[in-house]
């Protein structure tokens, strides 16, 4: 699986999970939460998101992975291609 793919599936959860908010200027480097409206609970759900549609489990532990759009391709990248 390549990053850009990883990158769509990120934004296609945040879409879903907060699908009011406009997703298009994305930064891949700047927190998620400082770009968007996600509150911890939206947070949960994306990670979730990840579990239930792709198998993929995320501890609480490497939560902090996940705090930019680059930041959680780069920790699910292995993790999507372990899958294979």
């Amino acid at each position: 699986m390549e990053k850009s793919d990883i990158r769509k599936i990120i934004i296609d959860i945040i879409a879903e999970i907060a699908p009011d908010e406009d997703l298009s200027n994305l930064k891949d480097d700047v927190r998620l939460r400082d770009q968007l409206e996600l509150d911890s609970m939206d947070f949960l759900d994306i990670v979730m998101e990840l579990r239930k549609q792709h198998n993929i489990e995320v501890p609480e532990a490497d939560y902090p992975h996940l705090e930019s759009l680059q930041s959680c391709v780069d920790y699910l990248l292995p993790k999507f291609n372990a899958k294979k």
